[in-house]
């Protein structure tokens, strides 16, 4: 839950940021520009802290780097906007070609969220039941068409609305996405596994007739 709560005030607290700085008359490069500082802080926060900063926030930091670099030599706002369009795009191509590692990107990030027992009954879900570990790998190419999708929509957004709309337009876009995909993986995840005769018990894959 404290996960949780960090990433919805690194999502919204910019956002809020922003329009709270152009309702001031604040130029639109510098609002953003101060939006953007709020993970950096958090990520020296973390580092002062001495708790460990993951690939992804260094990923996330990376890619707004090259942006907030761009927008500062091309002088333009919808270059910083562009942050957005290079985070999906990236993730999606990693998740692409993560479908063929030893194990899928997805299946690291959820034992990143489980404590021990369940971590070690997500191990045994992927060494014992081979329909699971096709199903993490059909879920990663559903996440990698769903984030190279958000990426195209993100690009055409920067383009085209107004520089004020789009980190609104993003947000909504986000939340779009994420709950398709929630959904999505929901139902894919429920009809193959029982195509195969199994089911989830919580993190637990079980055969169907021993979860009733």
């Amino acid at each position: 839950m404290k996960r949780f709560n960090g990433v919805l005030v690194e999502v919204l607290a910019p956002l809020a940021l922003f329009y709270g700085l152009r309702a001031a008359g604040v130029d639109q490069l510098l609002a953003l520009l101060a939006g953007a500082v709020i993970p950096v802080v958090a990520g020296v926060r973390d580092l002062a802290a001495g708790q460990r900063i993951g690939g992804v926030r260094w990923f996330v930091l990376g890619a707004m780097a090259v942006t907030v670099a761009g927008s500062f030599i091309s002088g333009s706002p919808r270059a910083l906007l562009l942050r957005g369009v290079v985070l999906m795009a990236a993730l999606g191509v990693f998740l692409l070609v993560t479908m063929w590692a030893r194990r899928p990107f997805l299946y690291e990030v959820a034992r990143t969220v489980f404590d021990q027992d369940k971590q070690r009954t997500w191990q045994r879900n992927w060494d014992e039941h081979p329909p699971f570990r096709r199903l993490l790998r059909l879920c990663s190419a559903l996440w990698a068409a769903a984030c190279l999708l958000d990426a195209a929509l993100r690009a055409v957004t920067v383009l085209v609305l107004p520089v004020d709309a789009v980190p609104g337009a993003e947000l909504v876009l986000l939340v779009v996405t994420l709950a398709a995909l929630v959904l999505g993986q929901r139902i894919l995840g429920r009809t193959y596994l029982r195509r195969h005769g199994l089911r989830l018990d919580g993190v637990e894959v079980v055969p169907v007739a021993a979860a009733r």
